[in-house]
């Protein structure tokens, strides 16, 4: 009698871990991470050729190591300085576009590090991290990263400023809000239906008109 319930038991311990391992592979499998990822999930299959399998490999990975990272809130007097250091920022881009895409990549790093990722020293680990958590919106920062640290155009830095803006405003309000529209990007770059003078096309061209 003692041994037929131990061995209930152990039958029924193994099926609630089954149980409990099918829910986890549904979260963290193929569905789980496009859910989760949105376009990285695209662009991770791209940087691997299309091979789907490894592309959900390194998603994984991320999700292991930054899942569970806790993002520090920020005091009001700290959002209100990153507000005004960023509507500096744009203002710049008008009279020199490079130096405001560098110090804008300098204070999305410095924001995302206070917000508790990884140090922006280390930028594939901090934008790993950023995706976990803030998977819409990552791409606008690598734009920015690159055009910070790269030969690119004035349109390009223009877009990268508008791209970024949304993870800019994700980690000061520390809501991640709803994912960009691909057309709303360029058109409402300051979350309120309309563009920054310092960075239309027309300005960041260097129109005189």
């Amino acid at each position: 009698m003692i041994i037929f319930v131990i061995i209930a038991v152990a039958v029924i311990g193994l099926a609630i871990l089954l149980y409990a391992g099918r829910g986890r592979t549904r979260g963290s499998g193929g569905q789980g991470l496009k859910r989760r990822f949105g376009p990285e999930y695209a662009r991770a299959v791209a940087d691997h050729d299309g091979d789907t399998k490894a592309a959900e490999q390194e998603l994984g990975k991320r999700v292991k190591e930054h899942g569970s990272l806790t993002q520090q809130a920020l005091s009001p007097a700290a959002r209100e300085r990153y507000r005004t250091r960023w509507a500096a920022v744009q203002e710049q881009f008008v009279e020199s576009p490079q130096q405001a895409v560098t110090e804008a990549d300098t204070l999305l790093a410095r924001l995302a590090r206070d917000r508790g990722f990884p140090d922006g020293e280390r930028f594939e680990d901090q934008i790993a991290a950023l995706s976990v958590h803030h998977a819409h919106y990552v791409q606008g920062y690598r734009s920015m990263h690159a055009a910070a640290h790269g030969p690119s155009g004035t349109e390009d830095m223009r877009e990268a400023m508008v791209e970024s803006r949304g993870l800019f405003e994700a980690l000061v309000t520390g809501d991640p809000g709803t994912p960009p529209r691909p057309s709303a990007s360029a058109s409402a770059p300051d979350g309120q239906g309309k563009a920054p003078r310092p960075l239309t096309r027309r300005h960041a061209k260097g129109s005189s008109t």
